[in-house]
């Protein structure tokens, strides 16, 4: 038995002397502060970093979309306005100046600009809302004569969906509430496209904005983000508490029909004659939703009726969104289908959302801040030298079986990524400059003042902990 014990205590000591040699490395670092591995990056990122990213995607799409006009038979440059015939079109680059796409880059590169200060991302929207604006009137009487332009124009001329209009119009909107559009008029625009928007969309007989496909009297999610943002934001722009009111009724027709209370998430579809409902809960449709959301808490007056309803279906989608995070930040193209690829364009525009709404105060910045820095090192993690922005869904419509979404291409000439990226950095600039992220302990954690330690691990009040 002596022996025994004595064996015991031997084994005891020779463990304890193991466990004092593991806790350093080769390089003499405690094991607890090794960094792991991880696949898309983690940390609280350098502001110049992240500008460095969007700087790039900026490039790339400004040699992409040139705001040229040329004539479509010859190919010659078209520099005069009175040189305009049925036979002018804008110039094809890699994207087009006037598709939804291209007004989200809009929005975000406004963003871009009132986070940095660096007026290229300003000049950018400028210098492309001035030619639409410039060959609008050209083009009317062009078209009333003969129905016959180049389609890209007709879209601003004669919108003929929500697509063609919201998400453009809203920039302009935007524009021009900033003072960055002064030099030319956008408002015959703008007032097109909210005419369109308010009086000719197809609606359900209770006025919720419809599409007669891929079944008549359809609910698309995206819609909310197509119709409802210009629609608030002309209620900023023109005092008129009726555009208000529209925008605050649609959001709560979009959530009767699409929102999923036990799942905290949006379905893409739901057609009038179907029963039931499937709910397929895809990304980016549910990056419109919350984007809207954020949209509409960003102008809707602080006394209307609605608003606290619209804040607390945002907290709660944020809430639903944040639990569905992958672990490399990324977001599945169907929400809840781990099986699915991790998509692009979603991840970037719920790292602007989250990151939106702490900045303003709708949502804890210790519960969502880390979820937003994560999802940020996914979005830059896309980006590859070119300004590219990899692994986003190409144009998806509606299906009600999982194979449809999941199969979806992915494309670096998927327009749906590019304004999304950048509305996420700028946001993320912000984030840092605004909120006060550090690691502690090697996590991310947010607090309410600047930490005022560099150690590796503290309390609360600064005081080293080891």
């Amino acid at each position: 038995m002596k022996r025994m014990m004595t064996m015991m205590v031997l084994c005891a000591a020779m463990s304890l002397a193991v466990s004092a040699q593991q806790t350093v490395n080769d390089n003499n670092t405690p094991l607890h502060l090794m960094k792991p591995e991880y696949r898309t990056g983690y940390g609280v990122p350098a502001v110049q970093d992240v500008k460095r990213t969007i700087d790039g995607v900026l490039r790339y799409i400004d040699a992409e979309t040139p705001p040229v006009l040329v004539d479509k038979k010859t190919g010659r440059e078209v520099t005069q306005l009175k040189d305009i015939t049925a036979d002018t079109q804008l110039k094809q680059g890699g994207f087009r100046l006037t598709s939804y796409e291209w007004g989200v880059t809009y929005s975000a590169m406004l963003a871009a600009y009132e986070a940095t200060g660096d007026e290229a991302y300003r000049d950018y929207v400028v210098k492309r809302h001035r030619l639409l604006a410039d060959i609008f009137p050209y083009f009317q009487k062009i078209y009333a004569q003969n129905k016959q332009i180049d389609g890209n124009v007709r879209r601003v001329v004669d919108p003929h969906a929500l697509d063609d209009a919201g998400a453009v119009c809203c920039s302009m909107i935007k524009s021009q509430l900033m003072g960055a559009s002064t030099d030319h008029a956008l408002r015959p625009l703008i007032d097109n496209y909210t005419d369109y928007i308010m009086n000719r969309e197809y609606r359900l007989a209770d006025g919720n904005f419809a599409r007669q496909r891929p079944h008549k009297n359809t609910v698309w999610l995206d819609d909310m983000f197509m119709g409802i943002p210009a629609v608030v934001y002309m209620g900023k722009l023109t005092g008129d508490t009726r555009y208000y009111d529209e925008a605050a009724r649609q959001v709560e027709l979009f959530a009767s029909r699409m929102w999923v209370e036990a799942d905290g998430l949006f379905r893409h579809g739901w057609v009038e004659d179907m029963d039931p409902h499937p709910a397929f809960y895809w990304g980016r449709a549910n990056g419109w939703a919350i984007l809207t959301l954020c949209e509409v808490l960003d102008v809707l007056p602080a006394g209307h009726p609605q608003r606290q309803a619209i804040l607390d279906l945002m907290r709660k989608h944020a809430a639903g969104l944040a639990r569905r995070q992958h672990h490399t930040g990324f977001w599945h193209q169907l929400l809840d289908r781990n099986d699915t690829y991790l998509e692009t364009s979603a991840t970037a525009i719920y790292v602007y959302c989250l990151a939106h709404a702490v900045n303003r105060g709708w949502i804890d910045a210790k519960a969502f801040g880390p979820v937003a820095l994560l999802g940020w090192h996914a979005v830059q993690s896309a980006v590859n030298e070119k300004g590219q922005v990899e692994n986003v869904c190409v144009g998806t419509g509606m299906g009600f079986d999982a194979a449809f979404y999941a199969h979806r291409p992915v494309h670096v000439m998927a327009a749906h990524g590019y304004g999304p990226v950048v509305w996420a950095g700028a946001e993320i600039i912000r984030l840092l400059r605004l909120q006060h992220p550090k690691p502690n302990d090697s996590a991310v954690q947010f607090y309410d003042a600047e930490v005022p330690t560099h150690q590796p691990i503290f309390n609360y009040d600064g005081t080293i902990r080891y």
